[in-house]
């Protein structure tokens, strides 16, 4: 099985360390994917943001963790189980990884953590012989009370061997990316590099899952909001004329292939007011 992950790994024709670190967690997170798959987790949860973008659509960016939402609410969803079963399977990859719960149970999005030493010593790595056994973390995260509104969409993937995967269709996915850039406390500029990817593509957001979601978390927790794609257009303007786009852009930097990264130099006020006006034609 470690040849089978050799000639994946071979695939993403890295050309530096960092690029070969990601392709290399990509890599595990696929398998955790299909670890998940194993154990019925698609019955009930759902695939979603960044990584979900970068694995199922081509998103050209890499992304670090997972995230999931339930299909319906469950406070009492524990990874544990899941947990049980990621080892088991990728004991049969020739991994060895760490699994950690990392969730309260009062907390509503619940987190595990995988970290990894074994894949990397296995494998015929071009870059990484610095990482004397650093290990490859990845995080889980799952939110058990999502707003409501989602549309759901089944894909599936090829490696390590076929499977299906439940996830967000693009348009809810948008949703929950753009609540995300107006209600988050910090600045993370691969949030922004995924809104412009949205617009690239023609996706609009799922307007009701928007709704839902901002009376639910966020500085409209609680209003009686109706909105519309005149009220986005304006919050989403305020937001971008507020933002240090330098700094998005050095966040966003190490997660794409250095003939993209020269694109970020146009990230400002300018280029995100004019991505805007695309985003409703």
């Amino acid at each position: 099985m470690i040849d089978l992950i050799q000639k994946h790994l071979e695939k993403y024709k890295a050309v530096g360390p960092v690029e070969e670190e990601n392709a290399l967690k990509e890599i595990i997170q696929e398998i955790l994917l299909f670890s998940l798959w194993q154990s019925d987790f698609f019955e009930v949860a759902a695939f979603q943001g960044g990584t979900s973008l970068r694995i199922l659509h081509g998103l050209p960016r890499f992304s670090e963790d997972i995230d999931f939402i339930l299909q319906e609410p469950d406070p009492d969803f524990s990874w544990l189980p899941y947990l049980e079963g990621i080892t088991e399977t990728c004991k049969e990859f020739g991994i060895e990884p760490e699994a950690l719960e990392k969730a309260r149970i009062d907390q509503q999005v619940k987190k595990a953590l995988i970290k990894d030493t074994s894949i990397a010593n296995q494998l015929n790595l071009r870059f990484m012989d610095d990482l004397n056994g650093r290990k490859l973390k990845i995080k889980l995260e799952i939110d058990c009370n999502p707003p409501l509104g989602s549309d759901f969409d089944y894909s599936y993937l090829d490696f390590p061997v076929d499977f299906e995967v439940c996830h967000q269709d693009v348009s809810s996915n948008f949703s929950l990316k753009t609540h995300a850039l107006l209600c988050h406390p910090y600045l993370k500029g691969r949030d922004w590099y995924d809104f412009s990817w949205y617009i690239a593509q023609g996706v609009t957001p799922n307007l009701l899952l928007l709704q839902n979601a901002l009376i639910q978390y966020g500085p409209w927790k609680g209003q009686a909001l109706n909105i519309d794609q005149d009220w986005l257009v304006g919050v989403l303007g305020e937001k971008i004329s507020s933002i240090d786009w330098q700094a998005a852009a050095n966040d966003v930097e190490r997660f794409l292939k250095p003939v993209e990264q020269k694109s970020l130099s146009l990230w400002s006020e300018r280029f995100f007011m004019n991505k805007l006006k695309n985003l409703y034609k």
